[in-house]
C-alpha cells in the first residue's frame, strides 16, 4: 500500500506528460496541413497569395472601411455605415435569399458607396445582383460570367483595382466595385436606365426587355419591403 502511494503519482505525471507531447504534435500537424494547402493552393506565389486567394473576399477589409468588430462577437447593423434604406433591404435580401447578415454587410456597404461614387441608385445594383448571382459571390456562368454581379473577366480586367489579388471577380467587394462602373457605363453608352439594363445583361436585341424587366422588378420587392418596415416601425 506504502509503494502505491508513490506509484500513482508517478503514473498519473507520466500520462500527463504523454498527452502533454500528444496535443503539441497535433496542433503541428494542424500547422502544416494549413500552411500546405495555402501553399498549394497558390503554387509557387507565396502563402500570403495562397491564402489571400483562399479568402479572397476576407482580405485587405480594413483597407476598403469595412466595419471590424471589438471583439468575436457578429457585427451588429447599427454599427455599420448603411442609411436605413439600406440596411431595411439587408434584412429582406437575408430572409429572401437565406443569406447570413455578416456575408451581406460588405456587399451591401460596397454597393451604397459606389451608388455614391458614381451616381446610381444603390438598390439597382443590390436588384442587378439579386437577378444575376443570387447574391452567391462564387457564381459562374457557362460563358465565364463571374462573381456576384457577373463580369466578365476578359473584357473587364482594366476594371480591377490595382490592388486586386488572386480570382478577383470572385472577391464580393471588387465584383461590385468593377460590376457598378460596368453598369453606369452601359446606362451612358445606351442613354437611359432600360437599354443599359438590357446591355449589361448582354440582351440588347430582345425587344420584349426582359432582362431589364427581372432587374426592375426585384427592385420593386426591395421597395415594397422598406415601404413595410417603415409602416411596421410607425
Amino acid at each position: 500500500m506504502f509503494a502505491s502511494q508513490f506509484l500513482f503519482p508517478a503514473v498519473q505525471r507520466v500520462v500527463a506528460a504523454v498527452s502533454h507531447v500528444v496535443r503539441k504534435f497535433l496542433m503541428l500537424a494542424g500547422l502544416v496541413f494549413v500552411l500546405g494547402l495555402a501553399g498549394s493552393y497558390q503554387g509557387h506565389g507565396g502563402l500570403v497569395d495562397g491564402f489571400r486567394a483562399m479568402f479572397p473576399a476576407g482580405v485587405n477589409a480594413s483597407e476598403r472601411e469595412l466595419p471590424v468588430a471589438a471583439d468575436t462577437q457578429p457585427v451588429a447593423l447599427d454599427q455599420v455605415r448603411l442609411v436605413p434604406t439600406m440596411q431595411q433591404a439587408l434584412q429582406y435580401v437575408a430572409r429572401r435569399y437565406r443569406v447570413s447578415h455578416e456575408v451581406l454587410l460588405p456587399i451591401f456597404v460596397t454597393a451604397q458607396d459606389s451608388a455614391r461614387e458614381l451616381g446610381l441608385d444603390p438598390l439597382l445594383i443590390v436588384a442587378v445582383i439579386g437577378v444575376e448571382s443570387g447574391f452567391n459571390p462564387f457564381s459562374q456562368s457557362v460563358v465565364g460570367a463571374q462573381g456576384l454581379m457577373q463580369v466578365m473577366p476578359r473584357f473587364h480586367a482594366d476594371k480591377l483595382p490595382d490592388d486586386a489579388g488572386e480570382l478577383p471577380f470572385f472577391d464580393p467587394v471588387t465584383n461590385v466595385q468593377v460590376g457598378a462602373r460596368i453598369l453606369r457605363e452601359s446606362i451612358a453608352r445606351n442613354g437611359g436606365l432600360i437599354p443599359g439594363l438590357q446591355q449589361f445583361g448582354g440582351a440588347s436585341n430582345d425587344p420584349e426587355q426582359r432582362y431589364a424587366g427581372k432587374v426592375m422588378a426585384e427592385r420593386q420587392r426591395l421597395e415594397a419591403a422598406i415601404r413595410q418596415h417603415a409602416r411596421q416601425s410607425a
